[in-house]
């Protein structure tokens, strides 16, 4: 590695412990100051000294920081919340996060619809968030929906073929599995719809073009990558290696 190479790695000791939580600037220089902070077991004052962040050994109070720049995150997504980084009337799938997983800005890849629940991956790895949702990567997107109607045969091979929204849009392809049905006062379709593009309220869209309504939407899977059921909604934990390989190839 060329010396210039080596100079890049290097950050402020404040912007590093600020990016994994440890407080704020000020707070950091503080407790600098109060001989708190060591790098590779010497204590430092300046907090303003450049580090290897992936080097170096970083400690707060004898708690060692061990410093990562991307976070991936797997959420359930409940109902009533917005698929956003922030909002003034409702609450956001960031609100959710704890303070140490919010301090790295994740984004949610995508959107739900506010009464949408299910997978969601949020992440500050732009370009992994870009590769996912390109027109041109046709990643497929797996929801499973209760639909007020009778799905049949007729519906499989329109979506198969794609159908009309109601701005004149023809969507791609899609595979659409029927699951069962009820029969009372109203037939209930349940049902599986692999997708690959992201139009507004597309697999709603698609119903409506079929003269059906959906009135319970959850995204399964995104890619390779399936919703971890044992999540609550609301909850989320981070991907494991293996899921993250699944979304990077």
């Amino acid at each position: 590695m060329s010396a210039a190479d080596k100079g890049a790695k290097k950050q402020r000791l404040d912007k590093v412990l600020s990016h994994m939580g440890a407080g704020s600037r000020s707070d950091i220089r503080k407790q600098a100051k109060q001989g708190l902070i060591t790098v590779n077991g010497v204590p430092v004052k300046d907090s303003g000294m450049h580090v290897d962040p992936y080097q170096d050994q970083i400690e707060v109070g004898g708690e060692v920081f061990i410093y990562r720049e991307y976070i991936y995150l797997m959420m359930n997504k409940p109902p009533g919340v917005l698929s956003a980084t922030e909002d003034k009337r409702d609450r956001t799938v960031v609100d959710l996060l704890k303070h140490e997983v919010a301090v790295f800005e994740p984004f949610p890849v995508g959107r739900l619809d506010k009464d949408t629940v299910g997978l969601l991956l949020l992440t500050n790895d732009g370009k992994l968030a870009h590769e996912l949702l390109s027109p041109r990567k046709h990643v497929p997107k797996t929801y499973e929906a209760t639909v007020e109607g009778e799905v049949d045969a007729g519906d499989v091979a329109a979506f198969a073929a794609g159908v009309e929204l109601d701005d004149g849009y023809l969507t791609q392809p899609a595979r659409l599995t029927i699951l069962g049905r009820e029969r009372g006062s109203k037939v209930i379709s349940y049902i599986s719809l692999t997708i690959t593009e992201g139009k507004f309220h597309q697999v709603k869209r698609m119903f409506q073009a079929v003269g059906k309504k959906v009135t319970f939407l959850k995204r399964v899977s995104m890619g390779e990558l399936k919703l971890d059921e044992s999540l609550p909604p609301g909850a989320y934990r981070e991907l494991t290696a293996q899921e993250l390989g699944l979304l990077q190839r």
